[in-house]
């Protein structure tokens, strides 16, 4: 959850499922009208602020810094969970296809063992030939990565609202069960800056189209075409592929049908991770979900050990992104053994699920995009648009 938000209400220990449903209108009763109320407020301070630093940047007051390499941003215009991360490894992907030696400029952090942790350990661990660069000063990163590693193009995780490091493309990404934040600002809503910044966007990726209906995904692609009419659109999901465990075993989805799952998850949409499991046909034992980049200790897996076997549950299955975070935590009890199921259940292994981005529509469209940009055919002030 983007600071702006749920951060700011910490106060009143509300969790990221209670701050959703706070700001949805789901909550009823007068404190939560009266907390609604604050957090307008608050957001209309939190727009004017937005507003007024990219009038900053449209009109050059702000400089905008030019790297030595291609850069493409792959963003959003909503807090949470919108399905970047899939779409950057594509990304990489599709450039490493082409022989581009590119960097990955991420803000993520690193742990107190210098290794990577969240995002950054899976687009490492997903893009191995790609330089993944860790560092808030994105300028600072994309000089590294062209000077120290030699990157010819540079895919900037979470750079929309980042205006400091000019851009030769950018890419949206949009949740389509949830496009537009209730169409609020932070922390009223889940709005990082007001809708009409997209018109800054080259391409929108519509994600989690599976989850939505078609007549919903046509009116939001008429929406983003009002706003913005040059805008290529792409439609995807998020398809699960199969489940892994920490000894690197694989096991097909469908071997999971006849089996107890427990969830858990830390992540900016955990409705999202929950339907998936449920459009799969899974038999949903219980879940556990965490606030976005919650931090794991050794107390909270026993406590999801201790709910899964209450649970009667079979696996214990989470994202990729919170297996990054708490397969060091786990004991060895609950990792051995392959996909062999224990007959008496006293052990519960635990996995993730692992999901590949699958492109419904626009995939051509985007191939070309982004082919004309590598080749310098598309030149685009990126700082003249508010």
């Amino acid at each position: 959850m983007h600071p702006g938000g749920l951060n700011l209400i910490r106060g009143f220990e509300l969790d990221q499922e209670n701050y959703r449903r706070l700001i949805s209108g789901a909550s009823s009763g007068w404190n939560a009208k009266a907390l609604r109320a604050l957090l307008a407020l608050a957001a209309k301070i939190y727009v004017v602020v937005i507003r007024l630093r990219n009038l900053l940047y449209c009109k050059g007051i702000l400089k905008a810094h030019q790297a030595k390499a291609t850069v493409i941003s792959i963003g959003n215009i909503t807090a949470g969970g919108t399905g970047k991360t899939p779409l950057v490894i594509w990304l990489c992907n599709l450039l490493q296809e082409k022989a581009t030696a590119c960097a990955i400029l991420t803000r993520g952090y690193k742990t107190k063992k210098d290794k990577f942790s969240d995002e950054p350990a899976i687009l490492a661990k997903s893009c191995p030939k790609a330089k993944v660069i860790v560092n808030s000063d994105r300028v600072a990163g994309a000089t590294e990565a062209v000077t120290k590693f030699g990157a010819k193009a540079l895919i900037m995780d979470d750079g929309f609202q980042h205006r400091r490091l000019k851009r030769d493309l950018d890419i949206v990404t949009i949740d389509g069960t949830e496009p537009f934040g209730y169409e609020k600002m932070l922390p009223a809503g889940l709005l990082r800056e007001p809708i009409a910044g997209l018109a800054r966007a080259d391409a929108a990726v519509i994600t989690r189209c599976n989850q939505t209906s078609q007549a919903e995904l046509e009116q939001l692609a008429r929406r983003l075409q009002s706003i913005n009419p040059d805008i290529v659109i792409a439609k995807t999901v998020h398809a699960p592929v199969y489940a892994k465990f920490v000894d690197q075993t694989q096991i097909n989805l469908e071997e999971l049908n006849d089996k107890k799952i427990f969830a858990f998850c830390g992540i900016g949409n955990p409705g999202a991770f929950l339907n998936t499991l449920k459009g799969l046909g899974f038999n949903l034992a219980g879940w556990k979900i965490h606030n976005d980049h919650y931090r794991y200790k050794t107390d909270d897996i026993i406590d999801i050990y201790e709910q899964a076997k209450d649970a009667g549950a079979d696996l214990i299955l989470s994202t990729q992104k919170d297996w990054t975070k708490t397969v060091l935590l786990l004991p060895q009890a609950m990792i051995r053994g392959g996909y062999k199921f224990s007959e008496d259940k006293k052990e519960i292994l635990f996995a993730y699920l692992a999901i590949e981005l699958e492109f419904m529509s626009g995939e051509d469209k985007l191939r070309d995009l982004i082919e004309d940009t590598l080749a310098g055919k598309i030149s685009k002030n990126k700082g003249g648009k508010a």
